[in-house]
């Protein structure tokens, strides 16, 4: 029987057992001298045996060789079971490995000589020098036979010489099939005692996955696919991709569905999502399915070969348009009994802070109002109430219309927009309360009805397109901030959906030599929203000559920067497909070409953990350059978005970030607090916290600002009480100064967004999957801040709706097969990775048990604590269906 394989110790235990028994005595004499007296009876009998057998295998009688090399490997197999010390028989063996290693080369060929061989390759395993790969050698040339027999420290060793000496044989052209054949059976032994790990890894050492799916059975698929899914993010491209193919066939093979479902959709290939619907025949798997592509918020059209009942496909097609949403999160609000609508005084909490600054002045100031809108809007957001924008107009006072009023010219914009925002994902309440801005003649309130509209339908998708429809007459109005809110509202309502309409009612705008210059950026980033990640040519081929037809003046203008932002988007999470464009971007003025390259490259490598990518942007950080320089700004946020994907790489950035912080020039300290705020959105980091709450109160008044909205963004739907309490201080703090209490109020609203039931996270199915619109959203928004004044103080303030694009609630909902909810006992916890762990670890530590539905925080992962129901989705997140176990028994 080998021995199970330590868990903790994947791959290089070989070799460090290895070099720990090759130490050699310090002094020979002394050291046998002493040997011979401590030695038992036992040893000493079997010291002496051992030594007879290897004068007898030198001996000229053929018969006495055999029975020497017999019982010399008897002896070798009794001990070698047990690895926490060197087996005694190899440890008497020692002395005399030369001699037999010298009479097996003078040996002529025949059987007994590859007896002697598959002797001295296990001799092999504790003497041979580092890196002579002997032990592999003499296993070529000796008999074969079952290698498992030998023990599990031997298999390990030879796989690790395998791997060097494939690694050899590459690189000399020679023939490596007498190693596959010996590599088939390591993986078939590594298999079968679950070193599943071990098997994975020697078969990407040799370049042959493919082995992997004969010898996965039922017991050991799941773990070895968690292994491959998860070592994906640290192998380079094209393996990456390479290692997902093959876990994706293996769940396929054994009909694990949402997990194929997950790396399909991790891979972006339609073609295998589609697989994964013609494969499956249940139909209530396939609700399931689609509440999945639901959540990551891509268009996904079924077809009749998918879902051959038309009422069923429409029911699902209705799933997959996220059309349920709204009603799942009242649902949830309901249960946590949180729908009573809250005032942004409620948020600020001003009685709780000494009297200065509440004793300012009190006076309505355009900008206080203008903040305490926006507050609004992401604290009710979804919940279809609040008490400045939906209250009934006849009360008594008259407030619906009078809070639009309240807000200066662009701000009527805002205000009217978080209309829709309140309304968010209820499309039919939406736009009946939304009508009645349609008729007014004031232009900014018309431009922020069209922008809601855009919020409302934002990741719900409809067979008439209403936001089409209503938008679409006015993107070419004559006054630019209606055609704005126009651009705007499709860009989010249509993210993602690739919808060839819009493209050609957008394009001509951005080739359009009379256009004003933000209508131009706010189309361009509207096309990289709604073609994000599709590396689509003819988007691509307008943003350039656009951004090519712009005059020296117009380059220096904050806006330009949305222009390589939306050519950017296009090529989200797709890597090396955006080289060619970067190539062009090379010839752009100098004054952009910087800021383009550094966007794209940031863009195209986002979420993929891509090292080398990551010390690319560090050097661009590292240069200290004159003022006028802005390309550093994306490139400080390339670091965050590259590494945000993996927890290593993830505090790896951070760590980087502070060195970046200490010794980067003005403008990239300017930066650096918006990297940190992606980094951990909606996930509050103390050592974040305390980094950003030190850099908000920066003599910097820019650094300030970054560091007050990315506090609002790491605590971003989570109510978290201390970044609550830092941004009060703050508020008194910077009571004079409107432009940085403006950003205390904007960072408050985020905090409490949605009353604490939505998350910004772009990541869902426990951090694998990463959803490509929500982080457009994100990084539009940073982008924006990366030049506060003219942007989100300025005249554009709404940019900051685009943050709808990644707002989804952190909710678990279960519901039953009519898909109506029913409450059921689950436990939650923080996840434990169980990654290539023995045995059936625990998945979470230090849970609470609560009844669903529940809201999950950052790191969290929720297991039912009931038999009575089965969920159809091992990843219990968002809307889950669960079907009675029929095998279910009550006590």
């Amino acid at each position: 029987m080998a021995p199970v394989p330590d868990p903790n110790n994947v791959g290089g235990g070989a070799k460090r057992d290895e070099a720990t028994m090759k130490a050699p005595s310090k002094d020979p004499k002394k050291k046998d001298d002493k040997k011979e007296e401590d030695l038992s009876e036992e040893d000493l009998e079997l010291k002496q045996n051992l030594e007879l057998y290897v004068e007898r295998v030198q001996d000229p009688d053929p018969e006495l060789q055999k029975a020497a090399l017999e019982s010399m490997r008897q002896e070798i197999r009794a001990s070698t079971s047990s690895m926490t010390s060197v087996p005694k028989p190899l440890k008497f063996l020692r002395p005399h490995y030369g001699t037999l290693k010298e009479f097996h080369k003078n040996m002529a060929e025949s059987d007994l000589k590859k007896l002697l061989a598959d002797i001295l390759s296990v001799l092999a395993l504790t003497m041979s020098a580092e890196g002579e790969r002997e032990s592999l050698g003499y296993r070529l040339t000796g008999s074969g036979g079952d290698i498992g027999s030998w023990g599990h420290e031997y298999v390990r060793n030879l796989a690790g010489e395998i791997a060097e000496e494939y690694t050899m044989r590459q690189s000399e052209e020679a023939s490596v099939q007498d190693l596959m054949d010996l590599v088939k059976q390591i993986v078939a032994f590594h298999m079968k005692h679950n070193a599943e790990t071990e098997a994975v890894d020697l078969l990407m050492d040799v370049e042959d996955l493919d082995l992997l799916l004969e010898h996965v059975d039922r017991t050991n698929f799941r773990r070895t696919c968690n292994y491959l899914t998860s070592s994906a993010k640290y192998l380079p491209g094209p393996d990456d991709m390479l290692v997902l193919d093959i876990a994706y066939m293996i769940y396929i093979k054994f009909e694990e569905y949402p997990n194929a479902l997950q790396v399909a959709l991790f891979l972006d290939n339609m073609q295998y999502v589609k697989q994964v619907f013609t494969s499956c025949t249940d139909l209530l798997r396939k609700k399931q399915f689609c509440y999945m592509i639901s959540r990551h918020g891509i268009t996904f059209e079924l077809d009749p070969e998918m879902v051959a009942d038309k009422d069923d496909r429409d029911m699902l097609q209705d799933i997959v348009n996220n059309t349920k949403l709204s009603e799942g999160y009242l649902t949830l609000a309901r249960d946590i009994e949180v729908m009573e609508a809250k005032t942004p005084e409620d948020i600020y909490k001003a009685h709780l802070l000494d009297g200065r600054a509440s004793s300012g002045p009190s006076v309505d100031s355009a900008r206080q109002n203008l903040a305490a809108t926006f507050v609004n809007a992401f604290v009710n957001a979804g919940f279809g109430q609040d008490k400045l924008m939906t209250v009934p107009s006849d009360a008594a006072s008259g407030s619906a219309g009078n809070w639009l009023f309240k807000n200066k010219e662009h701000g009527k914009t805002s205000a009217a927009a978080s209309l829709g925002m309140i309304l968010l994902w209820d499309v039919d309440a939406g736009l009946t309360q939304l009508d009645k801005y349609f008729h007014s003649t004031d232009n900014p309130v018309l431009a922020g009805a069209l922008l809601g509209v855009g919020i409302n339908n934002c990741g719900i998708k409809s067979d008439c397109d209403p936001a089409l429809a209503l938008l679409g007459e006015y993107i070419d109005n004559e006054d630019s901030s209606v055609r704005i809110g126009a651009i705007m509202g499709l860009g989010i309502a249509y993210a993602g959906s690739q919808n060839d309409q819009i493209r050609s009612s957008l394009s001509p705008i951005l080739n359009d030599a009379n256009a004003p210059l933000d209508v131009i950026a706010f189309a361009a980033l509207s096309l990289g929203m709604i073609y994000v990640g599709s590396c689509n040519e003819e988007v691509a081929q307008s943003i350039i000559f656009a951004l090519m037809d712009r005059s020296e003046a117009q380059l220096g203008d904050a806006l330009t920067r949305f222009l390589p932002l939306g050519l950017g988007l296009l090529y989200l999470g797709k890597q090396e497909s955006v080289e060619a464009t970067a190539e062009v971007s090379k010839t752009f003025n100098e004054k952009i070409r910087k800021y383009s390259d550094m966007t794209l490259l940031s863009c195209a490598y986002a979420g993929t953990g891509n090292v080398l990518k990551v010390q690319d942007l560090l050097a661009q950080c590292g240069e200290h350059l004159e003022k006028g320089d802005i390309h550093q700004g994306p490139a400080v946020l390339g670091i965050a978005m590259v590494a945000m994907s993996e927890e290593l790489g993830l505090d790896m950035a951070i760590r980087s970030l502070e060195r970046v912080l200490q010794y980067g020039e003005q403008n990239i300290r300017r930066a650096v607090p918006l990297a940190l705020g992606l980094l951990c959105i909606s996930n509050p980091k103390v050592n974040v916290m305390d980094t950003l709450s030190r850099l908000s109160h920066d003599t910097d008044s820019e650094v300030a600002m970054a560091a007050i909205i990315s506090l609002g963004l790491i605590g971003a739907g989570t109510n978290n009480a201390r970044i609550a309490g830092m941004l009060r201080n703050l508020s008194s703090y910077y009571y004079k100064d409107a432009s940085l209490l403006f950003c205390v109020r904007i960072a408050q609203g985020f905090v409490h967004m949605g009353k604490g039931l939505l998350t910004l996270s772009p990541f869902h199915s426990e951090r694998l999957l990463l959803s490509p619109t929500a982080l457009a959203g994100i990084v539009t928004l940073l982008h924006a801040c990366l030049d506060m004044k003219s942007i989100i103080l300025g005249k554009y303030h709404y940019v900051l709706y685009f943050l709808v694009l990644a707002m989804q609630p952190r909710m678990m909902l279960t519901v039953d097969e009519n898909l109506k909810p029913i409450s059921v006992p689950v436990r939650v916890g923080q996840a434990v990775d169980v990654v290539g762990q023995a045995g059936r670890p625990k998945t979470i530590t230090g849970f609470q048990t609560h009844s669903t539905p529940v809201l999950l925080a950052a790191g969290e992962r929720a297991e039912l604590a009931t038999d009575k129901y089965i969920p159809l989705s091992p990843i219990l997140e968002g809307f889950i269906i669960l079907k009675e176990n029929p095998d279910y028994r009550e006590e």
